[in-house]
């Protein structure tokens, strides 16, 4: 069997798993590799160690898989459309089931496919999972180009889809790369609320809203947490606005699909228990609980309902102090006599000096003229 001939049972196969897109391309170094290593440099990875860690790697597809010849780069759409209830707290990736749990099996499928007709391939599957840079691959696979909002975008799909990513060492035919269609556009990169782009197909991770309310593990800038608005966890705001996005179909594959998220009350105050069990196959875990607690507390001061204080009280009285600290700072935002009383009582009772920091600014910035606490306040 040619490289080419396998290369077309191989695509076939990985439609009928349920990839709506497949591409082959070489497995050798990846043509940004230069600029994966200026952007790390610059730090603009932000708390993503790991990215630091796997650098060698990343670089030279051949040190993951020795012997790798071909990459196959797969495609899942998780686009849902605009009509009906949509949680708007939530990335559209996160609103079904975790995508890693959906596709990896049947890439292992696909490359069990890919051995049984030629035997002796060695392979490796990941799905943002290893150390390779799988959007640059799959670029030059012809799955896509990088826009200048760093996503990959596909005339067809636009950019609502998970990449999967086989390196093999068997050798396939390759697929042309798709050029460039961004033109002058630059409509992601005015939408940022964060400025996150620093130029164009840069992205400084540290101001983007899904590096902050997914990745980072600290506090969130306060100069940010009002550009956060609603959102709790990731944001799709500069592939919202993208053209290519405006006649993206809808996802098939009914485990991404919008499955019951908890509100932002629910998740500021998520117990341990409750975040094993309503997030158990969700991708929000990523996040980690107190994570999770800490971004919707954000979102709920920048919404300003006075329905939330309850949840903004129980998070300021009883999380852990990453939360606390958010959970005053959204108080402040939600200005009302109540408000003020809550936020007081904390004050009373409030250890932790860096608490006590966002308390008093919360104070200040719901025009609270409360004097400063006294011993007796404590008792």
């Amino acid at each position: 069997m040619t490289p080419a001939d396998l290369a077309r049972r191989v695509k076939t196969e990985a439609r009928r798993l349920g990839f709506e897109l497949v591409a082959i391309g070489p497995a050798g170094p990846p043509e940004h590799g230069a600029a994966f290593e200026a952007w790390l440099e610059a730090g603009y990875a932000g708390e993503m160690a790991y990215l630091e860690r796997g650098r060698a790697k990343r670089l030279d597809p051949a040190k993951v898989l020795p012997g790798a010849r071909s990459v196959i780069a797969c495609a899942m759409d998780y686009y849902q459309g605009e009509a009906g209830e949509r949680p708007t707290h939530v990335s559209r990736y996160a609103w079904g089931r975790d995508y890693h749990a959906v596709m990896e099996p049947r890439l292992r499928a696909l490359l069990a496919f890919l051995q049984a007709e030629r035997p002796g391939t060695a392979g490796r599957v990941y799905v943002d999972t290893g150390p390779v840079l799988e959007r640059d691959l799959a670029a030059r696979a012809g799955l896509g180009w990088i826009g200048k909002n760093t996503n990959l975008i596909h005339p067809a799909l636009g950019s609502w889809f998970f990449i999967g990513i086989l390196l093999v060492t068997a050798e396939l035919e390759p697929d042309a790369p798709i050029p460039d269609h961004c033109g002058s556009c630059t409509r992601c990169l005015e939408a940022c609320p964060t400025g996150a782009f620093v130029a164009p197909y840069v992205l400084d991770a540290r101001r983007c809203i899904s590096y902050l309310t997914i990745e980072q593990r600290g506090p969130i800038p306060r100069e940010l947490r009002p550009a956060l608005g609603g959102l709790a966890f990731g944001c799709d705001i500069c592939q919202e606005v993208c053209p290519w996005n405006r006649k993206a179909p809808i996802t098939p594959e009914a485990a991404f699909l919008a499955d019951g998220l908890p509100p932002l009350e629910a998740l500021a105050t998520l117990s341990d228990e409750g975040f094993r069990t309503r997030l158990r196959r969700s991708p929000l875990r990523r996040a980690t609980r107190r994570g999770l607690a800490r971004s919707a507390a954000v979102a709920l001061g920048n919404l300003g309902d006075p329905g939330a204080l309850p949840a903004l009280a129980r998070a300021l009285g009883a999380g852990e102090p990453i939360v606390r600290a958010h959970a005053a700072w959204a108080l402040g935002r939600v200005r009302t006599p109540e408000t003020r009383a809550i936020l007081e009582a904390a004050r009373a009772r409030e250890a932790d000096a860096e608490v006590l920091e966002e308390i008093e600014a919360a104070l200040a910035e719901s025009g609270s003229e409360a004097r400063a606490p006294r011993a007796t306040d404590r008792r």
